[in-house]
């Protein structure tokens, strides 16, 4: 797999070309097999081509008035590592606080991140003076910039499950402290704090959900028409979406 070739897609002969069947079945088969890694990582290194390929795919997320405010941290210090982990333990033990009894158990059970096992830490970042003080498409919305650097983990990921690389989104942390951590400038925002590495598998279902504490939500339930509360009647789309 590491000598799959990257194409720029700005250097594509024919960006209309339409897709083949197989090339969208792959697609949505990694948005339904993505999934949330903690605990299955191997201690496999990432090849660079591999790591090549998935970080010119977050680069080329859309953005706002393409200011691209997203940097990269590679983070394989494990001096760093183990101040990032004493930070999430520390919010970990905070955030058991917020229930009691069985699921305040079920919660402390739970592995809620790959810090120190997973081969690679990679954070994703949001500068948010990049472009100068006004961004074509930002005044009304300010944190579009944000946005965008989601988008930017999402192509990351989607791109990492298919090639067998696990991520995991290490969001219990305290993100003034990571930033000192990380030596970050203060326009500098530490998004997404993730570990990537390959993994023995991926689960069939998300692991909360497997261990019982959330299930996904109907998506017939969600849908509203023209405005909040008024429910979808369109009984052909309903019925494609219980498919």
């Amino acid at each position: 797999m590491n000598d799959i070739p990257h194409r720029d897609p700005t250097a594509m002969s024919d960006p209309n070309r339409p897709f083949s069947d197989e090339e969208r079945a792959g697609l949505y088969r990694a948005i339904y097999e993505r999934r949330d890694v903690r605990s299955q990582f191997l201690p496999d290194p990432i090849p660079r081509p591999v790591l090549a390929r998935l970080l010119k795919s977050a680069h080329h997320a859309p953005s706002v008035g393409f200011m691209q405010p997203w940097d990269f941290i590679l983070i394989d210090s494990p001096e760093v590592r183990q101040q990032v982990l004493a930070s999430f333990n520390e919010e970990n033990a905070k955030a058991a606080q917020n229930y009691t009894g069985e699921r305040q158990q079920t919660y402390r059970s739970l592995k809620l991140q790959g810090i120190v096992d997973s081969p690679l830490n990679l954070c994703i970042t949001c500068d948010r003076s990049r472009g100068g003080t006004h961004v074509l498409g930002r005044n009304s919305i300010v944190d579009m910039d944000l946005f965008s650097t989601c988008l930017a983990v999402q192509n990351l990921w989607l791109a990492a499950r298919t090639e067998a690389i696990g991520v995991g989104w290490v969001s219990i942390l305290d993100q003034t402290k990571l930033a000192g951590i990380l030596n970050l400038p203060d326009n500098v925002y530490p998004l997404a704090y993730l570990c990537l590495g390959y993994v023995n598998e991926f689960l069939d279902q998300p692991e909360l959900q497997a261990k019982g504490w959330r299930s996904r939500l109907p998506l017939e339930d969600l849908l509203h028409r023209n405005g909040w509360g008024s429910g979808v009647d369109d009984e052909a789309l309903l019925e494609q979406l219980k498919q």
